[in-house]
């Protein structure tokens, strides 16, 4: 009963079809191809590669469709699937160009087998994308989920957002670190970000009266260096984010595009509306469902019988949105009291304003992208112009 029984492979695939079906398992070194041709039987063929081998990648499809005529008299387009990863998407778009239909799926929505402990190799990793590839291809829903990949444009413009949330973090880690020394010290009311700090980093006396270590001192002063060059690139990029929404807003003046729509809104900066228009808005999804699970802001819940209960959000999806809706939803409250989202919150917060805030993120979402696509306004909302 655990055994794929064969079936009419070749007929299907050669009328159904009409393609020969390959799969990509990228690596740093190799590729290994997987493939199911036309008049081959159910074999899969293997071949490998060299990583980035764009000519010999080619050379072999190439090798494949002249064994596939061989073999029935006709010729077939080429179909891949890869795994969204390290690779991003630049392969993708050489197979576009080359006329070739290329798909790049979650890996993490592959079914796998849970009866026993899983073996993985490069070759069943293969056989399991083109197994799922076949099944996406027959139409089977939610078989597997294959990823939007955005345009070289789009992808570019969210280095902007991604860039400033790393620099931020690595500030944090070293105010933290220059606080923590401090503390050890006896000295609890050092502020590294303000603008005397090198000025009061001389005058400081450790809590038992003494000047501080030479060593400690050297040590903070090349940490407030590093600090330094972070704010002076973190000035950088928000100066870059503020040139692309000026530009956009200048270029989408009287339209209805996204990123104008977004920053009319009162409670939302521009690091907001740039995150939310360049991880989220700048695809299509066909329903609320959609938006909510590409956030991971999508209930979990579990139903058997008589046992209902939630797990809470999947946190599956995108995780800078997510984290950023929430930040968002604590701000609507404050900026937005009058909306009918604030008021749902409040009528609903003794529930628990943590469980709550999210389920207010995930409506929250769904009204901007409702906002933003079909114009349909926030009930309560104030526009800046309006403030």
């Amino acid at each position: 009963m655990l055994l794929d029984h064969p079936s009419d492979g070749p007929t299907a695939i050669r009328t159904q079809f009409g393609a020969i079906f390959v799969s990509l398992e990228l690596s740093r070194s190799t590729w290994l191809i997987t493939s199911l041709s036309p008049g081959n039987g159910e074999k899969m063929s293997r071949h490998s590669v060299s990583a980035s081998d764009t000519a010999e990648l080619m050379k072999l499809f190439s090798e494949l469709k002249r064994k596939a005529m061989a073999r029935t008299g006709q010729t077939y387009p080429i179909i891949t699937i890869q795994e969204a990863g390290l690779e991003g998407f630049w392969l993708h778009r050489v197979m576009r160009q080359e006329g070739i239909e290329s798909h790049v799926v979650d890996p993490a929505s592959i079914a796998t087998s849970r009866r026993r402990r899983r073996a993985k190799t490069d070759r069943l990793d293969g056989e399991a994308l083109l197994r799922a590839l076949l099944a996406y291809k027959r139409g089977e829903p939610r078989v597997c989920a294959m990823v939007a990949a955005p345009s070289p444009e789009e992808e570019d413009r969210r280095r902007l957002s991604r860039e400033r949330r790393t620099l931020i973090a690595e500030r944090i880690e070293h105010v933290n670190r220059i606080k923590g020394l401090l503390f050890a010290q006896g000295i609890s009311d050092y502020v590294p970000l303000r603008q005397n700090r090198r000025i009061r980093l001389a005058a400081l006396q450790t809590g038992d009266g003494r000047e501080l270590p030479a060593h400690l001192k050297a040590q903070i002063s090349r940490e407030l260096d590093r600090l330094e060059l972070l704010l002076t690139q973190i000035k950088a990029v928000e100066a870059e984010q503020d040139a692309l929404l000026a530009a956009a807003a200048k270029f989408e003046s009287g339209t209805t595009e996204p990123v104008a729509m977004l920053s009319a809104l009162k409670a939302m900066g521009p690091n907001f509306a740039i995150i939310l228009w360049s991880e989220a808005f700048y695809r299509q999804f066909s329903n609320r469902r959609q938006i909510a699970a590409y956030a991971g802001l999508a209930a979990t819940p579990w139903r058997s019988g008589g046992i209902e209960r939630e797990q809470g959000v999947s946190k599956a999806g995108n995780p800078r949105l997510r984290t950023t809706m929430i930040q968002l939803a604590w701000l609507w409250v404050r900026h937005q009291p009058k909306s009918a989202l604030t008021l749902w919150f409040k009528a609903n917060s003794q529930r628990g304003s943590k469980r709550m805030i999210v389920a207010l993120a995930r409506k929250l979402l769904v009204a901007l992208w409702k906002y933003v696509t079909h114009g349909v306004v926030i009930e309560g909302a104030v526009m800046k112009s309006a403030a």
